[in-house]
């Protein structure tokens, strides 16, 4: 239960068509900049750079999925569904209404044995070296290839799919083809292999900190308190940049008020300060602190 009062939980749970379109606007200009720099200085540090940045960004697209599934992030609902399929989900291949179905479950059952996401942290506390081998079957691609063949087999079984899936197929592939085709005009189709790869790597290791940050090696898991089976972890402006995008890290007081929108998050976690909320919490300061946590020498 949380401690807030009916005023400060009718302000946190505000919806601003401004802020919402201020996530998106920030998310494309990061992808679109980091384009134009490896294109106009095509070099090691330049393209590094922009896979960085894009794969973070591809994983903001996907926050920006969770936050119109909520139908938190706009105040219209279809509002919240164009922006959630047609600049956000479709470019990375998701679905809003299948990846919600999942994630209801996920808050019903958190704190359980029922938790669809279990598989994701379960594990956790892992052995450093354990750690490495799945940050390096990230970065080198490996995760995501398995991704793109799943892509793949849904392409090739699409007359087999349900009306849903078929969308996003129809959606992925269109919302692809018309970018290869703009930086193809541009004279700049090689830039499109640039997103493939943030796509592959980087935004494979940004989804799993994401995942271990969120609920691994909590104080215990099987609670049904928030502040026991899920973790907040506070960021700093590098680690918003190219690893947890906006306000995402604030993931227990999503768990604890799933209405309030993502931009509204940190005003929540100032409230529950102020209300004593976390007297018996260790907040994570970042994912150096993070790693440590959730980890160990063996």
């Amino acid at each position: 239960m949380h401690p807030l009062t009916p005023q400060e939980l009718t302000s946190v749970t505000a919806k601003s068509d401004l802020q919402a379109w201020r996530v998106v606007f920030l998310d494309w200009s990061i992808i679109i900049g980091a384009l134009i720099i490896a294109g106009l200085s095509p070099n090691p540090l330049t393209l590094l750079l922009a896979v960085a940045l894009i794969g973070c960004r591809q994983l903001s697209l996907g926050i920006i999925v969770h936050e119109t599934g909520h139908q938190t992030f706009f105040k219209s609902w279809a509002l919240n569904d164009f922006v959630g399929r047609w600049l956000s989900g479709y470019w990375v291949f998701s679905s809003k209404k299948t990846y919600m179905e999942g994630h209801l479950k996920h808050h019903q059952y958190a704190g359980t044995a029922d938790d669809p996401d279990l598989k994701n942290y379960a594990a956790y506390p892992v052995s450093q070296s354990s750690f490495q081998r799945k940050v390096w079957r990230d970065l080198s691609g490996k995760t995501g290839w398995r991704r793109l063949k799943s892509i793949a087999r849904s392409i090739i079984r699409y007359p087999a799919l349900d009306e849903e899936s078929k969308r996003v197929v129809r959606g992925g592939l269109m919302t692809n083809f018309v970018f290869l085709g703009g930086l193809s005009l541009l004279g700049q189709p090689w830039l499109y292999g640039l997103w493939v790869l943030a796509f592959m790597t980087t935004h494979m290791l940004s989804t799993r900190l994401r995942q271990v940050g969120e609920h691994a090696g909590v104080p215990d898991s099987t609670s049904s308190d928030p502040r026991h089976n899920t973790r907040t972890v506070l960021t700093s402006w590098w680690e918003r940049l190219f690893i947890a995008p906006h306000q995402i890290s604030f993931h227990l007081e999503h768990h604890l008020l799933p209405s309030v929108p993502l931009y509204q998050l940190p005003k929540l976690h100032q409230l529950l300060i102020h209300h004593q909320y976390y007297r018996e919490v260790a907040i994570t300061k970042g994912y150096p602190a993070l790693i440590r946590a959730v980890t160990r020498n063996r």
